[in-house]
């Protein structure tokens, strides 16, 4: 039930911001990857060319959101559904991963936009299953650089497709596409309150869904990136994504699932904000709101081993 957001400044900085849902306990913390560290994947092992910072899950060395040196960032969200991942012809594919090694692939190996979209076609992203969870995490991917643009990435019945993504937005399933043409239902929104009688302000907004759907998610989130006013720099556009972010922040009781056995709650375990100017990951978690930070700009990016941060720091 994640929520992505994308701001810019108007010096042309861009941050990247998201809520992490999960009706389980993620367990995650902050990750530095160095330079030519050693990633040992599923399938095939690379070493990083850049290094990055932002979340883990479980304990894997890998990134389910961050950002790297060079600006580039980006996030896995939920896909349930719709994805469905390639099939791999031979054991010589020359690279192939795992749904969840994709983000830290990219994020390591690539600077910007272009090279991402010209290098997924040379790899295979397998149907693999993540043992802590017993399945293959139906997931997709949104790539932000410094230069203003986005990708989407999905893989949809085995093939990849790649959508750029101007709204800067991305929820869950459906595919983006559909998401994109839902907008066209809420042409009318506006930040501006209507001249006809009302119960008070906000009049602009009536008709905005309100539940935490996807698409309703999606459509909130687009028009309220859309309508604030634009940040002077890109730490006050951190703090304004926080403050839109906020607005989607799931307390622990509002959405419940029943099993046989059990009873799941999905709630926002942690919301982050990469500003890709200098590249940098605040988040704060849904036990402490005080916003916490690692700086890349001041790690050690040539260390030998991935250091390790707690990110539900105690107040």
């Amino acid at each position: 039930m994640c929520t992505g957001i994308r701001l810019t400044a108007k010096n042309g900085n861009i941050v990247y911001g998201r809520t992490m849902e999960f009706g389980q306990p993620t367990e995650s913390n902050i990750i530095v990857i160095p330079r030519n560290y050693s990633l040992a994947g599923e399938s095939t092992p690379w070493r990083a060319r850049y290094a990055a910072v932002g979340a883990n899950m479980l304990g894997i060395n890998h990134l389910v959101d961050g950002v790297n040196e060079k600006g580039l960032a980006g996030g896995l969200f939920y896909f349930p559904g719709y994805a469905g991942y390639q099939e791999v012809a031979s054991a010589q594919e020359k690279t192939i991963l795992a749904p969840w090694e994709l983000l830290t692939w990219i994020l390591t190996n690539f600077s910007h936009i272009d090279q991402v979209r010209e290098s997924l076609p040379s790899i295979k992203v397998a149907n693999t299953i993540f043992k802590a969870w017993g399945i293959t995490p139906p997931v997709h991917a949104i790539i932000h650089d410094n230069t203003g643009k986005s990708l989407v990435i999905e893989y949809v019945n085995g093939t990849l497709h790649m959508h750029d993504a101007d709204s800067g937005i991305i929820t869950n399933s459906p595919t983006y596409d559909w998401h994109i043409t839902n907008l066209k239902n809420y042409t009318h929104i506006t930040p501006y309150n209507s001249q006809k009688p009302s119960f008070g302000q906000g009049s602009g907004m009536l008709g905005l869904p309100g539940d935490f759907t996807p698409p309703s998610r999606f459509v909130r989130a687009f028009f309220f990136s859309q309508s604030v006013l634009e940040s002077a720099t890109s730490h006050e556009a951190r703090d304004t994504a926080f403050h839109i972010l906020n607005l989607f922040n799931i307390p622990l009781g509002i959405i419940r699932e029943k099993t046989q056995d059990e009873e799941y709650c999905d709630y926002t375990q942690w919301t982050s904000v990469c500003d890709l100017s200098q590249p940098s990951y605040y988040w704060h978690t849904y036990n402490n709101p005080e916003v916490q930070m690692a700086d890349l700009t001041k790690a050690q990016l040539d260390a030998q081993e991935i250091v390790t941060l707690a990110m539900n720091v105690k107040r």
